[in-house]
């Protein structure tokens, strides 16, 4: 059995997806009774429901499981702590291998939630457990969250300058990795960066995005401070956003870049091009209108 924590996100129900293709057995444990359903759709054999801040449900959901991918909530003020009763109810039920799903670059201070990641790889380190760490890119799939805006408007807003370059990555790559470290053996005690193949600046993307949608598509630059007064609006909570923000002007100070070769490795293939994501992303989109979805 191996547990997913953080298992109703999309990052979790990608992973529980590449595990059950592999005939893995998953127990998902998610935040809410609402969402159990969802990754029992999608093939978890068993669901836990409960807080990962609680050591009582954490150790419960990791009674008699081999293994372990954990997925701390993002941007999460309680990554720390969250990180450590997660370690300790692992190292109390005797887990035999720890998978951290962490970030590129988590020894930069100045973004808070890839240094509090650090945090957590170090705690692991320490702990004499059998780890893994993966350190992904950001993924390809945040632009769909502006996928209506490049459809109907052909605009794609981003809170940093066009010619920032960033490494992005596919997340469905991520999670087939993430089940081959979770089912093969030999990856204990390794540290693997995700990347995606090469660096693209925003210009780029919308440059490969007017290709294949067959549309001009264009960059508008959101400047923070509107960036900050329009994330407010959605509720989004001042710490996140602090973070978020502080993520940004890296970003436009040091771009934000990694290497492919790992992920090559893993695979066992060049990881997906983003061109080869629009095209994908296009054709679900489509098939997700003739089925009225």
């Amino acid at each position: 059995m191996i547990l997913v924590t953080g298992a109703a996100g999309k990052t979790g129900r990608s992973v529980i997806k590449a595990l059950v293709e592999k005939d893995a057995d998953v127990r998902a444990f998610v935040r809410r009774e609402e969402q159990a359903p969802v990754v029992e759709s999608i093939g978890a054999a068993e669901v836990r429901v409960g807080d990962m801040k609680s050591s009582q449900m954490m150790a419960r959901a990791m009674h008699e499981v081999r293994s372990v991918y954990h997925i701390c909530p993002n941007v999460s003020p309680d990554e720390i702590t969250i990180g450590e009763t997660a370690i300790k109810a692992a190292q109390e039920a005797g887990v035999e291998h720890f998978v951290f799903h962490s970030v590129l670059k988590p020894q930069t201070e100045a973004m808070p939630h890839h240094w509090n990641k650090l945090r957590v790889e170090e705690q692991l380190i320490e702990s004499r457990l059998p780890y893994t760490i993966l350190q992904p890119a950001a993924y390809m799939q945040n632009i769909l969250a502006h996928w209506d805006s490049i459809r109907e408007k052909g605009i794609y807003p981003v809170p940093y300058p066009e010619e920032t370059r960033l490494s992005l990555v596919d997340l469905e790559d991520i999670a087939q990795a993430a089940a081959i470290v979770l089912t093969e053996t030999g990856h204990e005690y390794a540290i693997y960066e995700l990347v995606g193949n090469g660096s693209l600046t925003p210009s780029k993307l919308a440059a490969i995005m007017s290709e294949e949608l067959d549309r001009p598509v264009r960059i508008e630059v959101i400047p923070l401070k509107t960036w900050r007064s329009q994330a407010e609006k959605t509720g989004l909570g001042s710490q996140q956003i602090d973070t978020l923000l502080k993520m940004f002007q890296y970003y436009q100070d040091y771009d934000f870049r990694g290497n492919p070769r790992v992920l090559s490795w893993l695979l066992g293939r060049r990881p997906t091009s983003f061109s080869t994501f629009v095209k994908r992303t296009l054709q679900e989109k489509n098939q997700q209108v003739i089925e009225g979805t």
